[in-house]
């Protein structure tokens, strides 16, 4: 199973690089994690953030894989717990498919994204750095493997 983290960012800090690398390298059994990263829009001055969602969004919506299960993360979406995650991720698998995990930049994710996503998952009710948001989704999907495998790396 393919999971791709889709994400507004381009050269993120080696501390981001090296901790999604390490969760990501994790995965056996057919299971791999991989990162598209999307270039942030432009933004000089006041009131160009909406239109700089909008080229982000553009140009996420086209990596897209097709025929991906598009999962948008948001603040606002559904909050599950790390056996809930691998519930969801047991149903990807089952279904074959590249699961697309949408995470935007600094301003948020693009509602042409939102639109595209068949599920919106909440990392958390706080607003996350970007940034950070890639490292804490590649450890918790690589948690989520690990109950699905009865690895004993999750403990209740």
């Amino acid at each position: 199973m393919r999971l791709v983290l889709v994400a507004v960012g381009r050269r993120m800090p080696p501390w981001v690089e090296a901790g999604f690398r390490e969760y990501a390298s994790r995965f056996a059994g057919g299971f791999s994690l991989d990162v598209i990263e999307i270039a942030p829009g432009t933004r000089s001055r006041a009131g160009e953030a909406a239109r700089a969602v909008r080229e982000e969004g553009a140009r996420m919506a086209a990596q897209i894989p097709e025929g991906a299960h598009v999962v948008a993360l948001d603040e606002k979406g559904s909050g599950w717990t790390s056996r809930e995650l691998a519930t969801q991720l047991a149903g990807w698998r089952d279904n074959a498919r590249v699961v697309a995990l949408l995470v935007g930049g600094p301003d948020g994710l693009a509602d042409d994204c939102r639109a595209l996503a068949a599920q919106t998952w909440s990392l958390s009710p706080l607003t996350l750095p970007h940034a950070l948001v890639r490292i804490v989704v590649a450890e918790q999907l690589y948690r989520a493997w690990t109950i699905l495998a009865g690895h004993p790396y999750h403990r209740d």
